[in-house]
């Protein structure tokens, strides 16, 4: 029996995806939203999680702004190990390369016929590696990623809607190094301005 592990923010969904897995009789599965808080680790099951990659941290997530990626819930990435099964779209390499980066093992594309994800899930479980091919160009796109850690780090703040101060704060860098990073980013991502290299890197997946 492989012990899965959905984690989903939303309710419908992640109902969809344990009534989905639980249709294969060797799988015995769980669901938690990253929103609930983490229960005992005792109960966590041990073999596979199956992930929204949406749940996936960016640069700014709960480890801090140096760059860390992972769940959002360090707890749920423990209990996981490297047994991961993502799930994401060819739209935003900025997801998948956080999910790669994460160690995830199984990528599979939303859009894959349901039985796909079964077969990614028993693939993992013996700890061997699944991508769906639909998402190998977007997973290169995501390799190329124009940007350095700090200038993504410098736009997520701005997403937030951080003004400069603070964010200058919050790097621990000077107000004139912050507008030049910003500058810099907008420049390589070929946007007009802040807004608009703040809407491209949502648009792939990396804030």
């Amino acid at each position: 029996m492989v012990r899965v592990l959905v984690v989903h923010d939303e309710e419908l969904l992640r109902s969809a995806l344990v009534q989905l897995l639980r249709s294969d009789g060797a799988l015995e599965v769980s669901s938690l939203s990253p929103r609930a808080g983490v229960p005992d680790h005792q109960a966590l099951p041990r073999d596979v999680c199956v992930v929204d990659g949406e749940c996936l941290q960016g640069p700014q997530g709960s480890q801090g702004s140096q760059g860390s990626q992972g769940l959002r819930e360090v707890p749920f990435r423990a209990e996981c190990g490297e047994r991961l099964v993502v799930l994401a779209t060819p739209r935003r390499p900025g997801v998948l390369r956080r999910a790669f980066d994460a160690g995830a093992l199984g990528l599979v594309d939303k859009n894959a016929p349901a039985e796909r994800l079964i077969t990614a899930v028993h693939t993992v479980a013996k700890g061997e590696r699944f991508l769906d091919a639909t998402l190998t160009v977007a997973l290169l796109e995501g390799a190329e990623m124009p940007l350095t850690s700090r200038e993504l780090s410098v736009l997520s703040l701005a997403a937030q809607g951080a003004p400069m101060a603070e964010i200058a704060a919050c790097l621990h860098l000077s107000r004139g190094t912050i507008r030049n990073y910003m500058a810099t980013a907008v420049r390589k991502v070929g946007a007009r301005n802040r807004a608009d290299a703040i809407r491209i890197l949502q648009n792939a997946g990396w804030t």
